[in-house]
């Protein structure tokens, strides 16, 4: 069987590796209509306030804004509808599992086509607390010292 292939990513939720802790990730298919199709191969999709919640064993996504399609007229829907994510029952049920007894949250992390088809790449998340998030960034900080030290080095060879 081919291997699919990642072909271009149209949205990242930059906002979600500040906020969260990403524990683990799954890929998840998405139920879109055609002329949402057609405006997010346009690049116009925000993940921004993007969430996932379980509802009736089935994945659901939340605030995530397609923007209707120029060319749609009667056609398009509703940018901010709620939209189901396609996955096996059993990931479901799993991730349900541990929304409820650790507190996590299913986040949209990236949106991608696979082979034409769009996915989802929803992360498995615990929230961030403000030093955290201080951390973080003192450790991204620091490493961009390094490197530029590396990078200025070089050339005293």
């Amino acid at each position: 069987m081919a291997k699919s292939v990642r072909e271009n990513t149209v949205a990242t939720n930059r906002q979600a590796y500040h906020e969260y802790f990403v524990i683990e990730t799954h890929e998840a298919g998405i139920e879109l209509c055609g002329t949402e199709v057609k405006s997010i191969r346009q690049g116009k999709l925000n993940l921004k306030d993007a969430y996932c919640m379980v509802e009736n064993g089935e994945l659901l996504l939340h605030g995530m804004h397609v923007s209707p399609y120029d060319k749609g007229n009667i056609f398009n829907r509703d940018p901010m509808r709620t939209r189901k994510l396609l996955m096996h029952k059993r990931e479901i049920m799993r991730l349900f599992g541990l929304v409820k007894q650790q507190s996590y949250a299913i986040i949209p992390l990236s949106a991608y086509f696979v082979n034409g088809r769009l996915k989802i790449e929803v992360g498995l998340c615990k929230g961030k607390k403000l030093y955290d998030k201080r951390e973080s960034a003192a450790k991204k900080s620091a490493e961009r010292d390094i490197e530029r030290s590396f990078r200025g080095s070089k050339s005293d060879y």
